[in-house]
This record gives C-alpha cells, structure tokens and sequence, in this order.
C-alpha cells in the first residue's frame, strides 16, 4: 500500500476559528487557507475515548460549510438561486484518532475549480504541530429542481480569489469498482437521516458503515484511509440495502448502498496500514 503520511505545508491566514460544534469567530482570510480549531467533546468518542472517525469526518465537512459561507457561496447564498452543494467523492486519511478533549487544528483550502466538480483540501494537525489527517473532497452544485448537476464556472470566474495555490495533501479519490457483497442490511431512510438537501447526510452513510464493521476495526489504532463515492440521491421513505465484504489480510473493508433494490447510489472502501 502507498505510504500517504506526509504534510505538505501552505501560508496560514493570521485569522483563525474556534469550534466546537459553532464558532466563536468567523472572519474568511481570501487566498489563503483558512483555519478552524477543534475540540474533541465526549459526544464524538467512542468507549475508548478517542474520537470516533464519523466525527472526525463530520468536523471536516462541517469547516468545507463555514469556509464557504464566509467566502460568499456557502448554501445560504447559492439556495437563493435554487441551487446547493453536494458532496461527490471523498477521500480521507487518518494516522490516529485523537484523544478526548484534543484540541487539533483544521485547516481547508480550494485548489482548482473544474465545469463540474471543485476540489477542496483539508489538514488536521495537533497542538503539538504533528499532522494526524488529511482529506482530499469534490463537490458539485445542483439545481434544486432538477436534482442534475449545474456547469460550476461561473462560481470559478466570482470566486477565483479563493483558490489557494496549494496542492491536495493527499491523492484524491480513488475510482471504487462495483462490489459484490458477502452480507447486506436494510435500513429505511427517516427523518434523523435526511439533510439540508433532503437526501442522505454524507456522516449518516459513514456512521451506518462503520457500524457494520468488526468493532476491533472501529476502533483500531491503526492509520485509515476511507474513499467514498457518491452516485446517486438517497431520499426520505427509501428502503437502502448496505452491502459488504471484508477482507482479514489488509484489512479492508468495501461497501455499495443502494435505494430500494435500484443501482449503486454510494460505494465506500475503507483500508488499513
């Protein structure tokens, strides 16, 4: 397996954030990467008490909202258009899960906007200045009524400003092939699942994907990294089969969810060093 812990550093904004669920500051600093400052809270660790990695993922995407809303196209502004943001693929490394009441250092950046999808980056670093995790995510906007994807160059051509000449930390996300499954679930899609976008929240997915797992997997200590791939909108009311196989020697784990017996809506893989 490729060897992906490393830093790669970029100039940090003297503006920074305190988060533990909501910000105390939030000031965007264009051209640079932003900064968010995190706290492990007991509700995000599990009886080891470290965090859990839905929590870890959930800081993630929860910095990827508020950068973008103190840049200017957070959902707030584009949903006056009937557009939002969605997650298309995500990858993330994480070297260790942090102890409870951590205070780590999260830092995010866009580095290229594409017709369809912009990049954002992310780093996780300890007090101590010792990075620990890494993510590399895609989005999308869609158009609200349709549910299809929008052509993004226009927020590329508003927004350019806010693309930091800073490479991804990590590779991006991998391409996850179609997966035949050795056990399956079934899980019908209620209200605590469903987001802003009335589909799926990305951290339910995870949260439901890491509780089919061995528990000696969830919680081991050892370096992940998790790619994650999202083809289709899972809506309230479906019915959503989560398949999967594991395999002893790596480990690893993959996953493919799908909406009422249809095609692939989300696939997932999940590998350890």
């Amino acid at each position: 397996m490729r060897n992906f812990f490393r830093f790669r550093g970029g100039e940090v904004g003297e503006k920074s954030y305190l988060c533990s669920n909501v910000p105390i500051q939030s000031l965007p600093i264009m051209a640079q990467q932003s900064r968010f400052d995190f706290r492990i809270d007991p509700q995000q660790v599990d009886f080891t008490l470290r965090a859990t990695l839905p929590s870890l993922l959930s800081a993630i995407l929860n910095a990827a909202g508020l950068d973008a809303h103190n840049r200017g196209f957070g959902v707030d502004a584009i949903n006056a258009g009937n557009r939002s943001w969605v997650l298309s693929r995500m990858a993330v490394e994480i070297d260790r899960r942090p102890e409870q009441y951590t205070d780590y250092r999260l830092l995010t950046w866009i580095s290229d906007y594409g017709r369809v999808l912009s990049t954002r980056n992310f780093t996780l670093t300890d007090a101590a200045g010792t990075e620990f995790g890494r993510a590399v995510t895609q989005w999308a906007m869609i158009d609200l009524s349709t549910r299809s994807a929008v052509d993004l160059s226009w927020v590329g051509r508003e927004h350019a400003d806010a693309v930091v000449a800073v490479e991804p930390p990590a590779e991006r996300p991998r391409k996850i092939r179609a997966v035949e499954p050795e056990r399956s679930v079934a899980h019908r899609v209620v209200y605590s699942d469903i987001d802003f976008n009335r589909h799926v929240n990305t951290i339910r997915y995870v949260e439901t994907m890491v509780d089919c797992l061995p528990v000696e997997w969830a919680t081991s200590e050892r370096p992940v990294r998790i790619d994650i791939h999202f083809l289709r909108e899972c809506r309230y009311g479906q019915t959503l089969t989560i398949g999967w196989r594991l395999c002893e020697e790596e480990p690893s784990a993959l996953f493919e969810i799908a909406a009422d017996d249809g095609p692939a809506a989300v696939r997932a893989s999940f590998c350890w060093k």
